[in-house]
């Protein structure tokens, strides 16, 4: 797995100020325990994306996992799934074969068995199964 740290900008630091000031007066206006409009979570998720959930969700005064799913569901929403993927022939004069198979945690699966063939754009292909709407 590839990690890559946030460094936070000056843009991002003042959308979390700005968020702040919008949040506060939302809360001054509303009761404790109200639930926050949906304008305020895109925005605090739109936050989030750029500087990391637990930043955010400390300076919103917001739930972790609830900012936290809000992003993943964002993100699967938001991703725009092929619907066909073209895997080019191989060149060589060997005859490759794989079997490439993935799983999710709810048991949906694909098997994709290639054979004289090059292996296909495995970050693609993965990509559009984990983003694909079950």
């Amino acid at each position: 797995m590839v990690s890559a740290k946030l460094i936070p900008s000056d843009k991002t630091n003042h959308q979390i100020n700005h968020l702040q000031k919008r949040l506060d007066v939302w809360r001054k206006a509303h009761r404790q325990g109200s639930r926050l409009p949906r304008r305020i979570w895109k925005a605090a998720v739109e936050v989030a994306e750029q500087c990391g959930v637990n930043k955010t969700a400390k300076a919103l005064r917001l739930n972790y996992y609830d900012l936290k799913k809000r992003l993943d569901a964002g993100s699967v929403r938001g991703a725009s799934v092929p619907s066909f993927i073209e895997l080019s022939p191989a060149t060589s004069g060997l005859t490759p074969e794989c079997i490439i198979e993935f799983e999710t945690r709810n048991g949906a699966k694909m098997r994709v068995h290639i054979k004289g063939m090059e292996v296909p754009d495995l970050n693609a292909l993965s990509s559009s199964f984990w983003r694909c709407k079950r």
